[in-house]
């Protein structure tokens, strides 16, 4: 028999868990046995004194089985069960075209992806914009999607890793957050919870992360790397920039827009395509549909250039409820913005940073993302057409445009999009769109 108390008091005074004492702990919290105080106090010890590799995945495992674990092996797939999960950042619509587009080379994608947090937008919130697609599906009827379309982009259900739902509600108001072991295990119990095979990891650093130091970045992306693999599930990680909005747009509505037009081959703007590219590449070799990057581009080439992935898209937003047309004629579909203005560059130079994560929270505060968890969402304000780092501009060079309910919310965000935007004469030293891969071997 275990007391939480004896639990939280070896982890104080820095004394390892046994895997038995951690399920013990992560059921408490699951059945409410636990009571938040607990939960709290774990978090904080665990927060100053840090989890071995071992221990970690038992957390990990542990939060996994606080809920239903999927299985498919009922459902007859013939590739294999892979997704991609990001940190989050400002403008990163990856995951609407990267699930379309593995799916069409071979993969099974059940992603379960989240919502906006802070100055990050969210995978659902952008698909939320999409009139009658439905981000709650039953099991059922997800799992009937993935086997007709080999792609589904939900929510996480309350059944999918419950204890980590708890545990993060209290850890977001004990300062608890930014632990690296809680983080590692929220994300990877919701992901082994979906029944995945392999897992690519995207962990973002830069002014608009996270994660903002690239320190930082690498040690979430070591962590996650082992306690996936020693979950039993193939991860691997990328580390990306995000000195800059990812997609030349931040938005709801917009960002679903932009992704449709990737995938449709109207635009393919280079620093997206190439982070697109590189994490989708993953994804085929981690399982096994390439046996290198270069025969992994190049299928995911074809399948954008023949337009099977945007096929795949289309017919996963029409049968989660939207509509069947959506990819031909998306701009039926979306919501536009009352004022759509330019934010205009006070003087001549070189762009030379951003504070990314201001333009987040300018976009927050247009109404496309949450204060509280009750807000509602205007899907069509948001940002586009942002200038890049290095770019040369003048006066009459927009830095963005503003996409607004009004001309007082216009001018509000014009002016955060000035100050977030910082200009010198001499062009800045340019950042790679990947900094690195970090295997289970680059661990040792």
């Amino acid at each position: 028999m275990f007391l939480p108390q004896e639990i939280i008091r070896k982890k104080r005074d820095r004394q390892p868990l046994t895997d038995e004492e951690i399920r013990f702990f992560v059921k408490g919290i699951a059945s409410g046995s636990i009571s938040e105080g607990q939960i709290a106090a774990f978090g904080m010890a665990v927060y100053f004194n840090d989890m071995p590799i071992n221990e970690r995945v038992a957390l990990t495992l542990a939060m996994r089985d606080s809920g239903m674990v999927m299985r498919w092996d009922d459902m007859g797939f013939d590739g294999p069960i892979v997704d991609k999960h990001s940190t989050g950042g400002v403008g990163d619509v990856v995951s609407l075209m990267l699930g379309p587009m593995v799916a069409a080379c071979g993969g099974m994608v059940p992603m379960i992806a989240g919502r906006g947090l802070g100055h990050t937008g969210g995978t659902l919130d952008k698909l939320d914009a999409i009139p009658g697609y439905n981000t709650t599906p039953d099991h059922e009827t997800f799992r009937r999607v993935v086997k007709a379309h080999r792609v589904a982009i939900i929510g996480q259900t309350g059944d999918l890793a419950p204890a980590d739902k708890r545990f993060y509600a209290t850890r977001d108001i004990t300062a608890t957050v930014e632990s690296i072991p809680l983080i590692t295990a929220s994300i990877l119990s919701k992901k082994l919870a979906a029944g995945l095979q392999a897992l690519v990891m995207d962990v973002k650093t830069g002014s608009g992360a996270f994660m903002p130091t690239y320190e930082s970045a690498e040690a979430l992306a070591r962590s996650i790397v082992g306690v996936g693999n020693g979950a039993g599930m193939a991860t691997t990680a990328l580390l990306t920039d995000m000195n800059q909005p990812l997609a030349t747009c931040a938005g709801n509505a917009i960002e679903s827009r932009e992704a449709v037009r990737y995938l449709r081959g109207d635009i393919r703007p280079a620093r997206l395509h190439e982070i697109t590219l590189a994490l989708c590449a993953e994804m085929l070799l981690a399982g096994k549909l390439a046996d290198s990057e270069a025969e992994a581009r190049a299928k995911l080439q074809d399948a954008l250039d023949s337009g099977r992935a945007a096929a795949c898209f289309g017919q996963m937003v029409a049968a989660l409820g939207g509509p069947a047309d959506f990819v031909e004629h998306f701009d039926r579909h979306l919501p536009t913005a009352a004022v759509i203005k330019p934010v205009y560059a006070e003087r001549s130079g070189f762009v030379s940073a951003m504070d990314t994560r201001e333009l987040g929270l300018t976009v927050v505060a247009l109404g496309g993302g949450r204060r509280t968890a009750s807000d509602q969402l205007d899907y069509s304000v948001g940002l586009s057409d942002f200038v890049e780092l290095g770019q040369s501009v003048s006066s009459d060079t927009p830095l963005a445009m503003v996409h607004a309910r009004n001309d007082a919310e216009y001018e509000a965000a014009a002016a955060t999009v000035r100050a977030a935007i910082t200009l010198a004469d001499a062009k800045p030293a340019a950042h790679p769109e990947v900094y690195r891969k970090i295997r289970l071997q680059d661990l040792a």
